[in-house]
């Protein structure tokens, strides 16, 4: 219970912050000051902000500054919470075992472990990843079985954080390639979010193999042609 509080609070300090960022963002934009998008873009709106940029008002810019001191502690917290998560998981030797699985760290590895602590509680991988709401509707009529796409129900932080991990292990195959070919077959019939569900599926199989059997995760082996 412990772990999944710290779990829920970085959560919660994570969409404050995102709050924090657009707010400061939207406001410096009704003053005609815009920047890229991502945390170097904030950087440079609160420099200018610091700097006594000319348009910006006095009391706007206070305004700002009082975001931005809210936002650096938030930060602050936050690197806090994955410090206490990230001694969670090295004291745990099942979740450092989950972390072995590409595209599972440290905090989603926690997560799993904290979500999940009787896996055989699930007769089988397939189970578990429906219990997520990684498993495609299925819709049969005249025989024919269509799956359609995965519903919101199910454990949404998990599922996130496995899609998530899912998406950064395509994005490492396509530029670096993979000993698993038929994710780069699967990336040329589907789009890339489809075929990140599909491998957080088989990610969330692998997880209760792992945590159900004690198994390790296995690179696959290439065959030679």
């Amino acid at each position: 219970q412990s772990i999944l509080m710290l779990h829920r609070v970085r959560l919660m300090q994570v969409r404050q912050k995102t709050m924090l960022t657009n707010a400061i963002r939207a406001h410096l934009a009704e003053f005609g000051l815009v920047a890229k998008i991502g945390r170097e873009g904030v950087d440079e709106l609160l420099l200018l902000v610091h700097d006594g940029d000319e348009r910006i008002p006095e009391l706007a810019r206070a305004c700002i500054l009082a975001l931005a001191e809210q936002l650096v502690l938030v930060k602050r917290q936050i690197l806090e919470m994955d410090r206490r998560i990230t001694a969670c998981h090295r004291a745990n030797e099942v979740s450092r075992r989950l972390a072995e699985i590409p595209g599972v760290g440290p905090l989603l590895a926690s997560a799993l472990v904290a979500h999940v602590p009787n896996p055989r509680a699930f007769s089988s991988g397939r189970n578990l990843a429906a219990w997520i709401g990684l498993v495609p509707k299925q819709n049969s009529s005249g025989g024919k079985e269509r799956l359609g796409g995965v519903t919101k129900q199910g454990n949404r932080y998990l599922r996130s954080m496995l899609t998530v991990g899912a998406l950064a292990v395509i994005r490492y195959a396509q530029r670096h390639g993979t000993r698993r070919p038929w994710i780069l077959q699967l990336l040329a019939r589907r789009a890339t979010k489809v075929a990140a569900v599909a491998l957080a599926n088989k990610m969330a199989r692998m997880v209760w193999a792992i945590m159900a059997k004690g198994e390790r995760y296995r690179e696959p082996v290439v065959q030679a042609a």
